[in-house]
């Protein structure tokens, strides 16, 4: 086994209204940040797995995702895998 390391991002779909991204964009231009065109907040899972392979951690990954970390109706999600440094 070896261990790998999956960032999953989980956002909003483009259609579903994003207050906390309007709220950032709103204070980013306060802050004299004028070229935010728009933010889309979202969450970040660092996620270390014990596999065999990096295509079995990013199944593994993948279905946390649909069971748990993210809501298939209002969020999308995207894996990315690596293998985890040695200690």
């Amino acid at each position: 086994m070896s261990r790998f390391l999956a960032s999953v991002a989980v956002t909003l779909k483009p259609a579903v209204n994003d207050p906390e991204g309007l709220t950032i964009a709103s204070a980013l231009h306060s802050l004299g940040f004028a070229g935010v065109a728009s933010v889309r907040a979202g969450k970040l899972f660092e996620i270390a797995i014990e596999a065999s392979s990096a295509e079995e951690a990013r199944t593994m990954a993948e279905a946390m995702c649909e069971r748990l970390l993210a809501n298939p109706v209002m969020e999308r999600y995207a894996c990315a895998i690596a293998e985890a440094e040695r200690a």
